[in-house]
């Protein structure tokens, strides 16, 4: 009986998500470098955020906020499948009322004279100039009735890691490690960077990923 061929290892295909008021554009360094070396990736706009032409003020679910996640992830062949409290700063955030002035804010954003200051201290001028260009207000209503199921056996089964930025403004380390004591992943990491290492570590970040990816397919 001849050996039995092995089928080749299909690189891994990364999905990134942008974090509230930013959109799909803000991964593009570190998609050129993962294209450029051979992974699939796919960046995508949530609701609202990026060139997605929904108000922000009109999304009122975080089922509805990560809607478009959702139905990228139910369409891969079966085989792929709060606000932070910036209360140091003063009167950080621009909110907006779409329910009226008496009801809880819609949508929120940094205010625009402190961005660099809280998420983009340590990136390039050039990366924080195109983000003050483009970053939106997020649907915060979304975020704060954000309700998630109790960790099952099939969640647990999901591979997880945690990269901590060590330098981050909006969620600080220690904010970060009590999120990873409370759901332990399997490993962390750690990187010399503000809020944002897709500006300002985009190669130790893309370094990390490859890593992770490599480790989780020979699991």
């Amino acid at each position: 009986m001849g050996e039995r061929e092995e089928t080749p290892l299909k690189p891994p295909h990364f999905v990134l998500i942008h974090g509230i008021s930013g959109g799909s554009w803000c991964w593009y360094k570190l998609k050129s470098m993962m294209y450029n070396s051979g992974y699939t990736v796919t960046c995508i706009d949530l609701k609202g955020a990026g060139i997605h032409p929904s108000d922000p003020n009109t999304i009122l679910s975080f089922d509805e906020y990560n809607e478009p996640l959702l139905h990228f992830l139910s369409s891969l062949p079966p085989h792929q499948k709060g606000v932070p409290d910036l209360s140091e700063y003063g009167d950080a955030y621009d909110l907006e009322f779409g329910l009226g002035v008496n009801q809880p804010p819609t949508s929120a954003i940094i205010k625009k004279e402190l961005q660099r200051k809280i998420l983009y201290q340590m990136s390039p001028p050039e990366d924080y100039t195109l983000a003050s260009m483009l970053l939106r207000p997020g649907p915060i209503c979304a975020l704060l009735n954000a309700q998630f199921p109790e960790v099952n056996e099939c969640v647990e089964k999901v591979p997880r890691v945690y990269i901590k930025t060590m330098y981050d403004r909006v969620v600080k380390p220690e904010q970060q490690d009590n999120m990873i004591t409370k759901w332990p992943p399997s490993h962390v990491y750690s990187l010399e960077s503000d809020h944002s290492p897709n500006f300002s570590s985009p190669f130790a970040l893309f370094g990390l990923l490859v890593k992770v990816a490599a480790s989780i397919s020979c699991t």
